[in-house]
């Protein structure tokens, strides 16, 4: 059985002519006619070459991977017990799953507080994290979870200044900031801000120390989605100018007076500007490590990809030896804007395996009486269940889940229907709930409360939207902890789950299903 879908996808528009009959290696028509007009993959390759390595329609769309891995945590249930409670009193009228703490502290000093246990993993300079950018931020700083800047903002941003190679002042970097920090309360929740090789180059954590109070400071080696830098499509001639001028990698050459004669008679309509891959060693790390405390990092982040065995060893290595806050790990098959379709299908480890890694490797240092920062895991989640076994996997060491796609849909869901409120037309499917955010959006009177009227009728739909989201995996979450008896998440385990199939219990050394608790049963049944 193949695990790939190849040659037609929704991701890149296109589709097989002979839709019920594919040769499944190569993904192409058991009859592949002469005369056809090419609606697969290459089929459009044929006359748009490049641009169909990337999914479609970019900047209105997040996208993942849609290959079926051999073992992924539908693989693993979750273990209740009829017995017991852990974190609260044992008693039927106390441990209740509203009374579940899922708050996190973090960091070297325990001085990061969430009140949830996950987070927002980079989002950067995509059209689609701009375009959603106030829904994410209040909706996240109100729900005291975290949200990263991700990668290029800065050297995306037509309003930026530079001196000398170096950033002085920002236009969007400053409003992502200040968004998110104006609706931060009681102390929860964190903005962090992320940098590659282009903005390390342009020093963007220091500016964002120094000028705009941020205290935590992410690098970034990699992500799920592709080993290689970031990637957007411009529309914009002067801006693929100003972004070539910057020393970004912006194709074709938009100085190339061919070039710039193409486009303007609309035989391409979008550039591409792409970033460098990074050239990890420690002596570069523990520079820059030492240079981001000097400029006053309270507290430093690194994130990496799917990469190889020896890359996440590297990663949680160079953690633990430079003393960092979080490390965040991100499987294969993610993504939210745009990265190579095939890329995103076929590279990297994905979430299961490399999440028994980082179990494997967190413990053999910490058998060693190593530091070892709080770690985060990436790779799909959505739903409180997913929370909850990626958590257990990872237990003692993974203290959060990282999430993107799902996040931004609901801000986006959020968005729209405030338009469609705006606009009195709320779709019969959201209509039988009411005409105005307070009827729709089932947080609104508590949260309505909680801010005052003034504040909440100020609020964006998009935040609410992601608020709400955020209060739905919450409230699930703690009905999953309740039923095993764990009560905050300290008390989460590897031996909260079972594997379902021998391959996930070999890969996970988790328990098979037929072999948990086999030692109490024979003691209970003696």
């Amino acid at each position: 059985m193949s695990f790939s879908r190849v040659n037609s996808s929704s991701a890149t528009l296109t589709k097989n002519r002979t839709e019920d009959s594919i040769t499944t290696a190569s993904g192409m028509c058991v009859t592949c006619v002469d005369g056809c007009i090419g609606m697969c993959e290459i089929g459009k390759s044929a006359y748009r070459g490049h641009e169909v390595i990337y999914p479609q329609p970019f900047g209105v769309i997040t996208t993942a991977a849609e290959k079926r891995y051999p073992v992924d945590y539908s693989h693993f249930n979750i273990m209740g017990t009829a017995t017991g409670a852990h974190g609260i009193e044992m008693d039927s009228d106390k441990a209740i799953f509203p009374a579940v703490n899922l708050e996190v502290h973090i960091g070297n000093d325990g001085g990061l507080k969430f009140r949830y246990p996950w987070i927002i993993s980079g989002i950067g300079s995509t059209n689609i994290a701009k375009n959603n950018w106030e829904g994410l931020a209040i909706g996240s700083a109100l729900s005291g979870t975290g949200l990263t800047i991700g990668e290029n903002v800065v050297g995306m941003d037509p309003g930026a200044v530079f001196k000398g190679g170096r950033i002085v002042d920002t236009v969007d970097l400053k409003r992502r900031v200040k968004l998110y920090k104006d609706h931060q309360h009681d102390g929860y929740g964190a903005i962090i801000v992320q940098a590659n090789v282009e903005d390390g180059r342009l020093k963007v954590q220091e500016y964002a120390i120094e000028k705009l109070g941020v205290e935590c400071v992410e690098l970034k080696w990699g992500q799920g989605a592709k080993d290689i830098g970031g990637e957007v499509k411009i529309k914009d001639l002067k801006q693929a100018q100003m972004l070539h001028e910057r020393g970004y990698i912006v194709l074709p050459d938009p100085t190339d007076q061919n070039v710039i004669e193409a486009f303007q008679k609309g035989a391409f309509k979008e550039f591409e500007r792409h970033s460098r891959v990074g050239m990890v060693t420690e002596e570069s790390f523990a520079a820059t490590i030492d240079g981001l405390r000097k400029a006053g990092a309270k507290y430093i982040f690194l994130k990496t990809g799917a990469y190889r065995p020896a890359d996440l060893a590297r990663a949680i290595s160079f953690s633990s030896k430079y003393k960092l806050d979080l490390l965040t790990v991100d499987a294969a098959g993610g993504g939210t804007g745009m990265s190579p379709w095939r890329m995103m299908n076929e590279w990297g480890v994905p979430p299961v395996e490399l999440h028994s890694l980082v179990y494997q490797y967190a413990k053999r240092l910490s058998d060693n009486n190593r530091y070892l920062p709080a770690i985060s895991v990436n790779g799909g989640f959505s739903f409180e269940d997913q929370i909850f076994k990626g958590l257990s996997m990872g237990a003692p060491f993974v203290k959060m889940v990282g999430m993107a796609r799902a996040p931004i849909a609901a801000a986006m869901v959020g968005k729209t229907i405030g338009l469609s409120i705006a606009a009195q037309q709320v779709p019969v499917y959201i209509e039988r709930f009411g005409n105005t955010k307070d009827e729709i959006f089932v947080t609104a009177s508590s949260l309505r409360k909680e801010l005052g009227s003034d504040a909440f009728d100020k609020l964006p739909t998009g935040a609410l939207g992601l608020y709400t989201y955020y209060e739905r995996l919450a409230q699930g979450l703690r009905q999953l902890m309740a039923g095993s008896r764990k009560f905050s998440l300290e008390h989460l385990s590897r031996n909260d789950l079972a594997a379902l199939t021998r391959e996930a219990a070999e890969i996970s050394n988790i328990q098979y299903i037929m072999n948990v608790d086999k030692s109490e049963v024979d003691n209970i049944l003696r």
